[in-house]
């Protein structure tokens, strides 16, 4: 028999809020308004990464270093969040944040060429 650690205020915080965020998703709208803005925000993101390390030419391999942590990041909690159904709002999340960075890296690479 385990005994299970007590809860703390941040935990019940914090899981609480992630209740509230999937509640709040239900509706059809809302939940396609918040997957659009995390993919411009992903997009955002790609394309800032893209330009700094097109500036600076020392830091390509950081750039690429940093941009393939965040996706394998973004992979493995996909991996996380498939196993749980009621979670499918946090997935769609996590795609389109993927989504947006790498359509932001594509459009960097065209501008260079």
């Amino acid at each position: 028999m385990s005994i299970r650690p007590q809860k703390t205020k941040f935990q019940i915080f914090i899981v609480d809020n992630l209740k509230t965020i999937s509640n709040w998703s239900i509706n059809p709208w809302r939940r396609y308004s918040a997957i659009l803005i995390v993919f411009f925000i992903g997009y955002f993101f790609g394309s800032s990464l893209g330009m700094i390390s097109a500036v600076y030419n020392l830091m390509d391999p950081v750039a690429a270093l940093i941009s393939v942590i965040i996706i394998e990041i973004l992979i493995k909690l996909r991996r996380v969040i498939l196993g749980d159904k009621k979670k499918k709002f946090f997935l769609f999340i996590a795609d389109f944040l993927r989504i947006g960075l790498l359509y932001g890296f594509f459009t960097e690479s065209l501008k260079l060429l």
